[in-house]
């Protein structure tokens, strides 16, 4: 249940209205705290102070009706300052968009919007309160002083908003966000470090045994992205039923209902109960997101780099700018453990799991902007310089095989639309360089211990 209450929490946060409606009933239960506090406690305040607190019952009106006017009309300003924000963004055609998910889950768009509709709703229940002298006379003093400040502070976050939004369309900010969002998931889903030992179960025998037994597909019952896997769950299901479990679609991908989702070891004890109970581990959505699908994100940002690349914008800058970012997030994998596709219950194969490989994410990385930059010497050379910065991170021999590889194909790459002698000497200067980096064993310096003695 863990990761689909994960995921309900996901969605909630992404959405537009979550925050905005958390933070109403927030204002709503201010507003009945100091009317309760004004109908029952005698703080003499108004006598006190007078100029402050004196307003009668038509001026308390006219003010709560006032603010509460002004801020539900700055509200639609948001949001339609919020709208044109998006639509910007996709018009520059700088952008993917499936950055739009990022501007939505934003929690200054939403806690902004929040505001305003929060401060409305405020000063509709207090409004409701107060009542002139032929009534019998009540005007919440303190509440009304709270309707007061809280227009005061919907003006600041109105100034501090518009700020906010002319910052946040840059390609910068944009890029900068998908990528701490991808670090942030790289950090959760592999948080241990590899050290000398391989990715993936290798052994040759185990998988020639296993493509020897029949297998029975699984078919989904959903059409749409796999966003989460609960992989306990999975495990718990070929426990029940002693079976071995193969994902035929990992996290990220897209599977049609009726087509296989996951295929099992039938010992002629399976039926059809198992397929609802190896559906319900899985959580399938109309589009991915980054928790547990670290591939789009590095998506999100190869889809910018490549906008950049093409003819129409043309823009450099941004392109090697998400080469950075990509260097970064390949930098914090390199050295971590991926998980191994065998999952063991007591010594026992119960999953074959289907995740990412180091290599993988690579080529997701660099192929597509290799590709495309061709000419592009900025590009070219930064992409050499990112290889050589992971390089110096990894430990793991296949792992310098991939970047090998990698290099290679940038190679291949300038030596075929480079032209200019004086660039293709630049670039086989940054070849030199990353190939002798590829070939020497790097240091890597660990964590000090306790005592204050560092490892090497």
């Amino acid at each position: 249940m863990l990761p689909k209450l994960r995921y309900w929490w996901q969605a909630k946060r992404s959405s537009f209205w979550f925050v905005p409606a958390v933070m109403v009933l927030d204002a709503v239960a201010l507003a009945t705290l100091l009317i309760t506090l004004d109908a029952n406690v005698d703080l003499h305040v108004v006598e006190r102070w007078p100029l402050l607190f004196g307003a009668g019952a038509d001026g308390a009106r006219g003010l709560l009706t006032a603010v509460a006017g002004s801020m539900i009309t700055v509200a639609g300003v948001v949001f339609s300052i919020t709208l044109v924000a998006l639509a910007l963004a996709l018009a520059s055609s700088q952008y993917t968009s499936r950055v739009i998910r990022n501007f939505m889950r934003d929690r200054v768009n939403q806690a902004v919007l929040g505001v305003f509709v929060g401060i409305f709703a405020y000063c509709l229940v207090v409004l409701r309160t107060i009542r002139g002298g032929d009534e019998g006379g009540f005007v919440p003093t303190l509440a009304v002083l709270g309707g007061l400040i809280l227009a005061f502070v919907g003006i600041g976050v109105l100034i501090y908003f518009i700020h906010y939004v002319s910052t946040s369309i840059q390609a910068s900010r944009i890029i900068a966000a998908a990528a701490q969002e991808t670090l942030a998931a790289v950090d959760q889903l592999f948080p241990e470090t590899l050290g000398d030992h391989a990715d993936e179960d290798t052994d040759a025998n185990l998988a020639r045994a296993l493509a020897m037994r029949a297998w029975v597909a699984v078919p989904a019952d959903r059409t749409g992205y796999i966003e989460t896997v609960d992989a306990d769950a999975l495990l718990a299901v070929a426990r029940a039923h002693g079976t071995i479990v193969r994902m035929d679609r990992g996290i990220g991908d897209f599977v049609v209902a009726g087509t296989p989702l996951v295929s099992a070891i039938d010992h002629g004890g399976l039926d059809g109960a198992i397929t609802a109970e190896l559906n319900a581990p899985y959580v399938v959505s109309r589009q991915r997101t980054v928790e547990q699908d670290v591939a789009f994100g590095i998506r999100q940002i190869v889809d910018i780099a490549m906008k950049a690349l093409s003819p129409g914008v043309n823009d450099t800058t941004t392109a090697v700018m998400c080469v950075d970012y990509l260097t970064a997030i390949l930098v914090r994998l390199a050295p971590r453990r991926i998980a191994a596709a065998h999952r063991l219950d007591q010594d026992a194969l119960r999953v074959i799991a289907r995740g990412p490989s180091f290599g993988g994410l690579v080529s997701e990385s660099f192929d597509q902007i290799r590709q495309n930059a061709g000419g592009n010497v900025a590009v070219l050379l930064r992409m050499l310089g990112a290889l050589e910065a992971i390089a110096s991170r990894t430990l793991n021999s296949d792992r310098r095989r991939v970047l090998a590889q990698t290099v290679e194909a940038i190679a291949e790459a300038a030596e075929r639309t480079i032209d200019s002698p004086r660039d293709r000497a630049r670039l086989g200067d940054r070849l030199t360089r990353v190939r002798d980096v590829l070939a020497t064993e790097p240091v890597v310096f660990v964590r000090a211990h306790q005592d204050g003695r560092a490892a090497r």
